[in-house]
């Protein structure tokens, strides 16, 4: 991913912007003046590019099983509730596909059958967890190498090799393709048709940065042959990848709506604009995507790409999108970093103030490898800052009904009991002030799918259901324990 966020851009306001970049607001009270919890995705990319987070140069099936249950069981320690996983990073994958030869970081060999169905075991290992797990591609790249010294491995039998472009350092997917992008809605809906991923997720990668390229084969052909109508190749270039990513918002919608699309930028929006081609603002207005998680890795204060600055510009410009914050945590405690990585203040810092942002749902940390680290204990700061669960946002796009509220909610002794209907779990809030006029903020307690849990402090309590799509019922009434 996730170099490229680290080319400094430098934004410029527009008169075509689409207005003032919203006051922060916390979550409101409800009418009966409690405060509840917002909610909010805590998640952590898992790379698997070179075998960076995962798995680590280890092919054999027991050492990768215990070295991904490793994570997980550190993520829910920590409160974490969704992992982006790297399934294709390298026009490779992490299961069996028609499209594609399974990744060479799983075995060592591209194409090499790991002889387990290694995709099943990472979603449902996740999903016995409570963690989603969203299937993190990259659309273009096939290949990189260091310079033209070094073949580019041998295509996929299915795929033609007119569709591809061998820049000197990376091959591609070429974007001007329309079959480049059928293939891609294609590998889509085959990953979703066959797995349970709860999303897809796309990162920076779309037209390749000349600076890390090394020499670009020239797309002036491609322009004169597919580029009618276009006063110039840079909107021909951005017209190619919105077609790219509106044909994987259909095949989702049409295959499996409740799958959630996101895509992570790098953190200067007029970068991804003019230099990788990607009109993110446009994508998010278009609703084509339901979730934007900005690669937002510069420290608050940074010259050239302030977080707060960015963090301002993104969720203006996500429109109706709902926004995670990508922060830089591999940054912490290397000491070639600024003096704001080497506290673990600055991380706090950054989430809470993208925590009074009434747009933003959360953070997200690159990458897995690093919450292991642990260096200067930013691990530890995390889980404080993660210490109650955190209850996951509808992301809203469901044909289901909103769940039923829990009813009969209830303490005996030292123990709440309620009942519910239906495929739902539970959310139990918890007041440590009960008072009228009194500041009455609330806790996640628990998410349960029992339907008692003990409880031994004095307060108020609250129960809400929560479906399968993360949409939640109207919470009780609150119960009071002296």
């Amino acid at each position: 991913m996730l170099g490229l966020s680290l080319i400094f851009s430098i934004y410029s306001c527009s008169k075509d912007s689409p207005g003032d970049t919203p006051e922060p607001e916390p979550p409101g009270p409800d009418p009966n003046g409690l405060v509840y919890p917002a909610k909010e995705m805590r998640a952590v990319w898992l790379t698997t590019a070179w075998g960076l987070d995962w798995p680590l140069g280890d092919y054999t099936v027991a050492g990768q099983r215990q070295k991904y249950l490793a994570y997980l069981d550190k993520f829910k320690e920590m409160n974490v509730n969704t992992i982006f996983f790297q399934v294709r990073a390298m026009g490779d994958a992490y299961y069996a596909s028609d499209y594609e030869p399974w990744a060479t970081s799983i075995t060592g060999t591209r194409g090499k059958d790991p002889g387990y169905d290694i995709l099943t075991f990472l979603i449902e290992e996740a999903h016995a967890r409570d963690i989603e797990f969203h299937a993190w591609m990259n659309p273009y790249r096939i290949a990189t190498r260091a310079n033209n010294g070094t073949a580019y491995p041998p295509l996929h039998s299915s795929i033609n090799a007119s569709w591809v472009v061998s820049h000197e350092k990376i091959q591609i997917y070429n974007p001007a393709r329309e079959e480049v992008r059928k293939r891609i809605a294609d590998i889509v809906k085959e990953l979703i048709s066959k797995y349970d991923v709860d999303g897809v997720h796309l990162d920076d990668y779309f037209y390749p940065d000349p600076s890390s390229a090394g020499v670009m084969v020239s797309d002036q052909a491609d322009y004169e042959t597919y580029g009618s109508g276009f006063s110039t190749i840079q909107a021909w270039r951005r017209a190619n990848v919105d077609k790219a990513i509106e044909g994987i918002h259909n095949a989702i919608v049409a295959t499996k709506p409740g799958v959630v699309f996101s895509i992570s930028p790098a953190a200067g929006k007029d970068y991804n604009y003019n230099t990788l081609y990607a009109d993110v603002a446009k994508w998010c207005q278009q609703g084509w995507l339901d979730l934007l998680i900005p690669q937002l890795y510069q420290e608050i204060g940074n010259n050239y790409n302030d977080f707060q600055t960015n963090l301002g510009i993104w969720t203006q410009f996500a429109y109706d999108v709902p926004v995670v914050i990508g922060h830089g945590f591999y940054k912490f405690g290397d000491s070639a970093q600024p003096a704001a990585f080497q506290s673990t203040t600055e991380l706090e810092k950054q989430i809470d103030m993208a925590k009074k942002n009434k747009k933003i749902v959360g953070s997200a940390m690159y990458s897995a490898k690093y919450v292991l680290d642990n260096k200067i204990g930013i691990t530890d700061k995390l889980s404080s800052l993660y210490e109650k669960p955190g209850v996951m946002p509808f992301l809203g796009r469901s044909n289901d009904a909103a769940p039923t509220s829990a009813a009969n909610v209830r303490i005996e002794g030292n123990r709440l009991k309620w009942s519910t209907s239906g495929n739902v779990k539970s959310v139990v809030y918890y007041f440590p002030v009960v008072a009228s006029g009194a500041d009455r903020k609330g806790e996640v307690l628990a998410i349960t799918e029992e339907h008692t849990i003990a409880v031994d402090k004095k307060g108020g309590y609250s129960v809400a259901t929560l479906g399968v799509d993360h949409q939640e019922s109207k919470p009780s009434d609150l119960v009071e324990k002296n």
